[in-house]
């Protein structure tokens, strides 16, 4: 059967078993110039309704879009200068909805029936986001509700649903491991593995109810999985279904591998492939520290230069808190800025207890780097740390388009000199930012020479400066 043949058999039988109609679509959210894509004068960043936008975010949890007071953290980031979050399509946690409608009496599920509470929280959270020009990340497959204790409740699980025995899913009852043992048939369905047509089929009219509500909203992206070591044929083949969904409309994917090395093959998989993925997500570089943290973004920032094929680099999750086993508080506040002044289009602080989310702590460098980038042309800086001198490891990091303006981040206070040499003559701004109060002290200008030293105001704590050409 073709894909095309195979499509329209999933529409006609979701248009006659479905719950509640399709969401009307609204033609001004469908316009591929206002849709979230890479930014045409600069493809390692983003644009969205026409012009580049830098993502920054954080919340309380991934699947967003299933807790109740979701208003309440959309509108806290928005304040921040937040734009960006994460939405993984998991129902793993208490008293969160699944994506079929289940029996009140049985208890089991119905795989042909759309989950009414499930899409209307995802419509819902679309929606709320739109409103706020908030992008979101999906991811469509989260590998951690399809093994160990998710899995009992999961509909897909046989024992869960009306639809099939174990013996004729080839789904087992019971996965005990974790999933990155990849135990679980259920990332074997599409036809190059296994070609489990009775699963994948639901599977597929799954995809097909995310994407009759998301494909509306311009401030969509996608990712096919959370920390993946499955085959890349099962990424490849969801991308290409919702290329293929998408019609004409401009749409974005990409993959999430497993591998916290930039440098392993499964990233190639990503990288090599621009056809099938047009952004680079590295959110699993936040499980390195340091110096090795910026520089894995920078080769792998070359490698995307050498290949012409340039696209935005995502970091969806910087781990990093002292209540979790991925660092500290102080590793993820250093990852957010690292992160972008290493070039990276988007950056989130992750979920509690493994990140801090959308704390008091995260608030306040939301804010500083918002009103940071703001004051500079982010777009046309580029990682520049070979521009400061007498620094230490992990002392400063700089972004830059040199003879024009600079900014450094201080991690933990600091000394450096900074080449200035392209400025040499001009007058020249210096303003400090207190990263944490989120406070600027008052610009000093000054005739730039060859060289500029910077010493932050205190010898401790985060810190910023913009060093900038006077017009």
């Amino acid at each position: 059967m073709s894909r095309k043949i195979l499509y329209l058999t999933i529409l006609t039988c979701l248009a006659a078993c479905s719950t509640q109609p399709a969401p009307p679509v609204n033609k001004t959210l469908m316009s591929n110039a206002d849709r979230i894509q890479p930014y045409a004068q600069n493809p390692f960043y983003w644009q969205y309704k026409g012009a580049p936008v830098l993502l920054l975010g954080g919340s309380v949890e991934d699947n967003l879009f299933q807790i109740a007071d979701i208003e309440d953290q959309l509108d806290l980031l928005h304040s921040l200068g937040g734009n960006y979050v994460r939405c993984t399509m998991s129902s793993r946690d208490e008293d969160d909805a699944w994506p079929f409608e289940r029996n009140p009496d049985t208890g089991l599920y119905d795989l042909a029936q759309p989950g009414q509470d499930y899409w209307t929280r995802f419509e819902r959270f679309l929606n709320l986001c739109a409103e706020r020009d908030i992008i979101v990340q999906i991811e469509v497959w989260d590998r951690f509700d399809f093994a160990r204790g998710p899995w009992q409740d999961n509909p897909y699980n046989p024992k869960n649903n009306i639809n099939y025995t174990v013996e004729e899913s080839g789904l087992a009852e019971s996965i005990n491991s974790h999933p990155g043992q990849k135990e679980s048939a259920f990332f074997h369905t599409i036809p190059v593995l296994k070609n489990n047509a009775l699963v994948l089929r639901y599977q597929q009219a799954q995809l097909v109810e995310l994407l009759k509500r998301s494909l509306p909203y311009p401030n969509v992206l996608y990712c096919m999985d959370n920390e993946t070591n499955e085959s890349p044929e099962w990424g490849k083949f969801w991308s290409l279904q919702i290329k293929d969904q998408a019609g004409e409309s401009i749409v974005q994917t990409t993959e999430m591998w497993d591998a916290w090395d930039l440098q392993s093959t499964q990233h190639r998989h990503t990288l090599d492939h621009p056809e099938l993925y047009s952004f680079f997500d590295l959110s699993q570089n936040n499980h390195r520290h340091a110096e090795e943290h910026w520089q894995n973004p920078q080769l792998i920032r070359q490698y995307i230069i050498d290949s012409g094929h340039i696209r935005p680099m995502n970091s969806v999750k910087i781990y990093g808190a002292n209540t979790g086993h991925f660092g500290t508080h102080r590793d993820a506040q250093e990852r957010l800025w690292r992160n972008i002044f290493g070039g990276l289009a988007s950056s989130r602080f992750h979920r509690p207890d493994a990140g801090l989310g959308l704390s008091e702590i995260a608030q306040a460098h939301i804010r500083s780097l918002r009103d940071l980038t703001d004051r500079i042309d982010i777009f046309t800086c580029t990682p520049n740390n070979d521009l400061l001198d007498a620094r230490s490891a992990n002392e400063a990091y700089c972004t830059a388009k040199p003879g024009i303006e600079y900014a450094v981040f201080f991690p933990d206070g600091g000394n450096v000199v900074l080449d200035t040499e392209a400025a040499a003559g001009n007058m020249i701004g210096v303003q400090w930012l207190d990263i944490r109060k989120s406070v600027w002290l008052a610009e000093q200008m000054i005739e730039a020479g060859k060289r500029l030293q910077l010493v932050t105001p205190k010898e401790e704590g985060y810190w910023a400066v913009i060093v900038k050409v006077a017009e």
